[in-house]
């Protein structure tokens, strides 16, 4: 009994396998003109011997991956199978989270090797609440904005389930978020502010994606060590909430503090005195450094040590003194009057205080404008 052969023996026997090995010698640049001849011959010359047109038509494909394979190894021979269909199919997945910027179709579509587009089909949800679509609707929403891909089949889920990305916020960041709207709107340049829940802040739901707050309701007084602030979050044009919560409050700012008992009447700027860090929402009108380099200011009352030099405790020094006798002047348009008066009070540069006419024993109001100089107001 003959040996059977095998496919390898059987396809190198074949006019087919001749003219792939032909070819593969082609490509190696070696008698070029009698390898061509050979290619022609074997495949388009007299066929011996019955053989299905069909399949030897088929068998030149291959043969020509073959050789391909054998001059040059790093191409696979299924390189040169025929190309696969080129149609997509959209899997519908049964539920995706999106945000406020709408529903796109790369969301709602698993991911395939061909990158989706980056199409808007209809407008995300409220937060809070959710929203279905079928594959009828999803094709018709394609019909509107992309009519090209509105064509290819839908696979996966029957409907898909729509609803809003959401996080938590907890105590910490809601802190950072009201410390920094009350600072800017409220408190401003008064020093640094400090707040504390005076009861633990449960956490809450909101949109997954870049939120503000807003104040909307701070007492009438401003930021005080305990007060109560309404609020709300939003997020783009959505708004969640409002809530309510009890706050304690601290403001810290470089401030004047006596190092020593000060006693009235020396100069501000001779003063023993340093700057500290303290808690200012209770004082009213705290000095700050810069206030030491006012060569005018003097103090008024005493201040022990240790405590916060305030406004109320300094005052500018007087360049008039009361019983003086200073120069007066009216001014009425182009008409000017001077005369003599005596001062009937204490003031400093600026300030408005009391005059008498020695003559007639009038009394006026004048504002001080040097030593020797008062301004008279009608």
């Amino acid at each position: 009994m003959p040996r059977p052969s095998s496919i390898t023996e059987s396809f190198s026997h074949s006019r087919v396998g001749r003219a792939a090995l032909h070819f593969a010698c082609l490509l190696r640049r070696k008698h070029v003109r009698w390898h061509c001849a050979g290619i022609v011959r074997e495949l388009f010359g007299h066929r011996s011997g019955p053989r299905d047109a069909e399949h030897e038509h088929r068998a030149n494909g291959w043969a020509f991956a073959v050789a391909l394979s054998l001059a040059l190894p790093g191409i696979p021979a299924k390189a040169a199978e025929p190309a696969a269909n080129n149609t997509t199919a959209f899997e519908l997945l049964p539920a995706v989270q999106v945000d406020g910027t709408g529903l796109h179709l790369h969301q709602v579509a698993a991911p395939t090797r061909t990158v989706l587009p980056n199409i808007r089909l209809a407008d995300s949800p409220p937060f809070g609440q959710t929203a279905s679509f079928s594959r009828a609707q999803l094709t018709d929403l394609l019909s509107r904005v992309a009519p090209d891909l509105a064509t290819n089949a839908w696979t996966g889920a029957s409907q898909i389930r729509i609803s809003r990305r959401a996080r938590a916020l907890g105590e910490a960041e809601l802190r950072d978020l009201l410390t920094a709207t009350l600072q800017s709107e409220v408190v401003k340049d008064r020093g640094e502010l400090e707040l504390r829940f005076s009861r633990p802040w449960s956490p809450v739901n909101v949109p997954d994606e870049p939120i503000a707050l807003k104040l909307l309701d701070v007492p009438a007084t401003g930021v005080t060590p305990n007060f109560i602030a309404r609020f709300e979050i939003t997020a783009g044009v959505e708004r969640v909430g409002p809530w309510q919560v009890v706050l304690q409050a601290r403001l810290w700012k470089e401030v004047l503090v006596a190092k020593s008992t000060l006693k009235r009447g020396g100069p501000l700027s001779a003063a023993e005195v340093t700057t500290e860090k303290r808690d200012v929402i209770s004082m009213r009108e705290p000095l700050e450094a810069a206030a030491l380099s006012d060569p005018s200011l003097d103090l008024y009352e005493g201040v022990p040590a240790g405590q916060t030099v305030l406004a109320r405790h300094v005052r500018a020094r007087a360049v008039v003194q009361r019983g003086q006798f200073v120069d007066a002047y009216m001014r009425d348009g182009t008409l000017s009057i001077s005369l003599k008066v005596e001062a009937l009070g204490d003031g400093a540069t600026g300030q408005t205080i009391r005059v008498r006419n020695p003559k007639t024993k009038r009394e006026f109001y004048a504002k001080i404008q040097d030593e020797q100089t008062v301004l008279l107001a009608l």
